[in-house]
């Protein structure tokens, strides 16, 4: 069952794959805040995915890794798709992410590149790692002719 999403909410997609966190975070909070009680457990995971990134980009790897376990936990009762979006590769690429992050502990963050901005100074020996992405659900239809 797909559910309808206000239109904001694809505002809020396009903003965190662009890598504009702080931006997706306002957009998805702006919903979460009216969205009925079973859909506030959705925006607020991809809400604490994305503020997550956000501290990652600011050197907070606590932040970071506190705030992805979080929204991972709540985007659960949502898989594997909800409202158009493919929340099992979310959460997928997410905890990638999460791992990769506890592996290189926080003395590592300093090093870490999510995305190169024209005006970021790329630090020496940089780690670079793939943020999520916030994909559409393929259709019924277009999964069981592949």
């Amino acid at each position: 069952m797909i559910e309808a999403l206000p239109a904001e909410f694809w505002l809020g997609v396009e903003q965190f794959n662009q890598g504009d966190f702080y931006a997706c975070h306002d957009t998805l909070e702006a919903i979460w805040i009216e969205a009925p009680t079973f859909e506030k457990k959705f925006y607020q995971g991809i809400l604490q995915v994305s503020v997550a990134l956000y501290h990652l980009g600011n050197r907070n790897w606590r932040g970071a890794v506190i705030l992805l376990g979080e929204g991972l936990n709540r985007l659960r009762d949502y898989q594997p798709d909800y409202g158009g979006i493919d929340v099992q590769k979310f959460s997928a690429d997410a905890a990638d992410l999460l791992s990769e992050l506890q592996t290189l502990g926080p003395e590592k963050v300093d090093r870490i590149v999510l995305n190169q901005a024209a005006d970021q100074a790329t630090p020496s020996e940089p780690i670079f790692l793939r943020p999520p992405i916030l994909q559409k659900s393929k259709p019924a239809l277009e999964e069981s002719n592949s």
